[in-house]
């Protein structure tokens, strides 16, 4: 009988101990993705030596349309590893909805989304784990240094935090989505219904107890980037318009300069023509004021339509992806438990 009670023990000590699915989205990146299987599950077998997480926790691959082999790596490293699970999306959705893709079909306690090229450091994944252990449901990883990155990138993204700071945007800075989420968390996501996702402005706004853990951002392990200056670009305009209004309100204040302008421009004219003798009729009173608003016009015009399209893709309400196919790993072999 106390075989049997410790044997419960045993048991009990295993259910307890917390779920981790690592979710990682995945476009062509067959240069790197039998490393990032590697190392990722040797941290999951460490972490699970260790009493952190269960010995079901997986790495899921989340394959966003991509046109090299990386589906067929995928399937591979599922076919000989016992902690990785493979989703296939029907086309390439783009990054956030590859991310929300494997977060929504994740039922792990804990779950860690980080990119496939091994720039974030994966080593402090155990201090994230740490950190929620101590009752944080969400844990960020923001970088300390980005040395690795070009000079170009490294200022970009300077003038990237900084306008969406201005425009009043609620970011965590030098963060982009190598964040732990709990169970609580990923149930409050679900109540997110956007099509125009981005997923680092949303989740500071779900709230609950967070903290950070700094990293060192490595060179990318190979391949190449997946975010040139296109895609960076269409992420802030993405960012600005989906968490901001003050391009509007600027719209409203430029308004009022203009009409005041105009009033200067209108009493200039009249007292031109009719206390002086320098009037040149027609040009000055006519080219400038239709110029200026011209161009005024057609420049809040683009702005009020780009908030326009986020509405008429609200509106439609288009499913954001499609799994394809899914994959998973060999059955878990069941494991030495350590006493208490």
């Amino acid at each position: 009988m106390q075989d049997l009670n410790v044997s419960e023990k045993f048991v009990r000590k295993r259910d307890s101990l917390p779920t981790l699915h690592l979710v990682v989205p995945c476009y062509n990146e067959e240069a790197v993705l039998a490393e990032s299987c590697r190392q990722f599950v040797e941290l999951l077998e460490k972490l699970i030596g260790k009493g952190k997480i269960n010995a079901s926790s997986q790495v899921v691959f989340v394959d966003d349309g991509s046109r090299d082999k990386t589906w067929l790596l995928i399937e591979k490293e599922a076919s000989r590893r016992s902690h990785v699970t493979g989703i296939k999306l029907s086309r390439n959705r783009g990054h956030q909805n590859a991310v929300l893709a494997g977060l929504m079909a994740s039922n792990a306690d804990v779950v860690i989304t980080i990119d496939a090229d091994l720039q974030d450091d994966i080593n402090v994944i155990e201090t994230m784990i740490d950190h929620h252990a101590q009752g944080s449901e969400i844990v960020y990883g923001v970088r300390n240094d980005r040395s690795s990155d070009s000079l170009f990138k490294r200022n970009s993204a300077v003038a990237f935090y900084k306008l969406l700071a201005w425009f009043g945007v609620d970011l965590i800075h030098n963060h982009a989505d190598f964040r732990l989420m709990s169970r609580k968390i990923i149930d409050a996501l679900r109540e997110y219904n956007e099509v125009n996702l981005y997923l680092r402005g949303i989740i500071p706004l779900i709230g609950f107890k967070a903290t950070t853990v700094e990293y060192v951002r490595k060179e990318r392990f190979a391949g190449e980037t997946k975010y040139p200056l296109k895609k960076m670009l269409k992420l802030a305009g993405e960012a600005i318009t989906s968490f901001s209004t003050v391009p509007l309100q600027m719209i409203t204040m430029l308004g009022f300069i203009v009409f005041g302008c105009s009033l200067l421009v209108g009493g200039w004219v009249i007292w031109t023509a009719l206390f002086t003798k320098n009037a040149v009729p027609g040009w000055a009173s006519t080219v400038f004021p239709l110029t200026l608003l011209g161009g005024i016009q057609l420049l809040c015009l683009g702005v009020i339509g780009a908030y326009l399209g986020k509405i008429y893709g609200e509106t439609k309400s288009r499913p954001r992806y499609f799994v394809e196919r899914t994959v998973t790993g060999l059955p878990v072999q069941d494991r030495e438990l350590v006493p208490e």
